[in-house]
């Protein structure tokens, strides 16, 4: 059972706002590596109702490495050939697709999935899947909205999914779940796509377009909070 859990928290409600990220490397079901690191935004401005969610400040980001420092040195090799998993895997997609975008950098082959949609094929019963919910069903502390806690306590509710089917792999995972692994091809965005191609992109996968009215605490399609 081998992948990334990873986690955005953003500045503002522009997707390439991103201001931390927190990844936790998993193989064979267990937690082998974790990183987490503040990112100065584009625009050095952190909404303050942003702020009172996730707790970061501009005094916090201002001399952090931007996305593309942080890209090609950690992110990517952390990555390496693994499958990434989110919580609402569409919203920190869409941040790490349009950060991308706004950096100029060439996105790599990426397949990812969604720990939300486990959880609802995995306990439908549960008034309610989002992830600080689902801590509290399964005895699981965290700090909600720190990336690094996020990506964490995604992996482990990967892991109890694993527990409620009984499975092997991650394949069988997916499939006793009624689930499915999703695959972005990797282009250099800026060069090869529009700007209205890449918000096609976004579309395409269930992320809003860039700088589209949406709130840190989105609601997907179904409206429930993304956490």
């Amino acid at each position: 059972m081998n992948f990334v859990a990873i986690d955005f928290e953003t500045a503002s409600y522009s997707r390439k706002s991103a201001c931390s990220v927190g990844m936790v490397k998993y193989q064979n079901g267990k937690k082998v590596d974790s990183f987490y690191s503040l990112i100065r935004p584009p625009t050095l401005y952190i909404r303050p109702d942003f702020t009172a969610i996730h707790g970061l400040t501009v005094e916090d980001v201002k001399d952090a490495p931007t996305f593309a420092e942080l890209w090609h040195d950690h992110i990517c090799p952390f990555f390496g050939d693994l499958p990434v998993a989110a919580h609402n895997a569409n919203f920190d997609v869409g941040v790490l697709l349009a950060t991308l975008e706004w950096h100029g950098i060439r996105s790599p082959d990426l397949l990812y999935f969604c720990s939300l949609q486990l959880a609802r094929r995995a306990w439908p019963s549960l008034r309610s899947h989002a992830l600080n919910n689902l801590a509290k069903e399964f005895n699981i502390e965290y700090k909600a909205h720190n990336a690094l806690d996020d990506a964490e306590t995604c992996g482990k509710i990967i892991l109890k999914a694993v527990e409620r089917f009984k499975s092997s792999t991650l394949q069988e995972l997916l499939k006793a779940a009624n689930s499915k692994m999703m695959m972005i091809k990797g282009a250099n965005i800026r060069k090869t796509l529009s700007h209205d191609e890449i918000n096609q992109l976004l579309v395409a996968i269930g992320a809003e377009p860039i700088d589209g009215d949406i709130s840190i605490g989105e609601k997907d399609n179904q409206g429930e909070n993304r956490r």
